[in-house]
């Protein structure tokens, strides 16, 4: 059998955990100090978060070794 290619963007954005839920980061944090964003949003925006499972399907996909 031969081995299977991971997509390169999606290794480089997604980390898969041991329970298999998938980590990613938050999108639309650069240049988080400007005045165009919330109090709100900037809270909502820190730290990482983890995939919905039917999103989190599409990654496991693209990165076949880190199920």
């Amino acid at each position: 059998m031969f081995k299977l290619k991971s997509k390169g963007g999606a290794k480089k954005r997604f980390k898969v955990n041991k329970n298999g839920k998938v980590k990613f980061r938050h999108a639309y944090k650069r240049h988080n100090f400007t005045f165009a964003k919330s109090q709100k949003q900037k809270a909502q925006l820190r730290g990482t978060g983890f995939l919905e499972p039917q999103d989190a399907a599409k990654v496991k996909e693209v990165l076949p070794y880190d199920r």
